[in-house]
């Protein structure tokens, strides 16, 4: 008696489980039936690749130095809908988000940019895409060359900012405290007491 219980309940999990698999796939091939007919599901913008699917603030937010922020100021400078989806934007528009992505130096305010008073031309910048990358290895290049506090910590691979060192940060084979070794001579006077 049991055994048929046992068989009626997988067999009811089985067709929960068949008809939840329906419901999803429906909803995936609505999904794309509501996509225009030109939607661009990657679009290219400051040599970086977007998910078409994301809006036009989360696209945005995924190029290298434009956070959730500064998308914001992008999309009401180029005034476009931030909840539109990035892949059903006109060629057109896309041009103008990229140009005002360009020029974003120009619109913000100093506090917004992400490079202030560069070093070497004293201007306000905004970097974006791979210049991010390149202008922080230049930094820590030249900080190791002038041999301040910080490029020599960069050199060792040492903690830069100040943090705790003792307990965290640790690199080595080693893992744990390590007891410092004893002379031959101590060992013989801490028997003797």
């Amino acid at each position: 008696m049991e055994d048929k219980t046992v068989g009626k309940e997988k067999k009811a999990k089985g067709a929960k489980e068949k008809k939840q698999e329906e419901e999803k796939a429906p909803q995936a091939a609505k999904k794309r039936k509501d996509l225009p007919d030109n939607f661009k599901f990657i679009v290219r913008m400051v040599n970086t690749d977007i998910n078409g699917e994301l809006t036009v603030l989360l696209g945005l937010a995924k190029i290298k130095g434009i956070g959730l922020r500064a998308a914001q100021t992008l999309t009401k400078l180029a005034s476009i809908d931030s909840k539109l989806l990035i892949g059903s934007l006109e060629d057109s528009q896309i041009a103008k988000l990229e140009e005002a992505v360009m020029s974003f130096v120009e619109t913000a305010p100093g506090w917004m940019v992400n490079r202030q008073h560069d070093w070497e031309t004293g201007d306000d910048l905004h970097l974006v895409g791979t210049d991010v990358e390149i202008f922080r290895r230049d930094d820590v290049n030249r900080m190791k060359m002038i041999r301040c506090y910080k490029g020599i910590r960069h050199e060792r691979g040492q903690k830069v900012r100040g943090q705790r060192t003792k307990a965290n940060g640790r690199t080595g084979l080693q893992v744990g405290v390590i007891r410092q070794k004893l002379m031959p001579g101590q060992a013989t006077e801490e028997k003797k007491e």
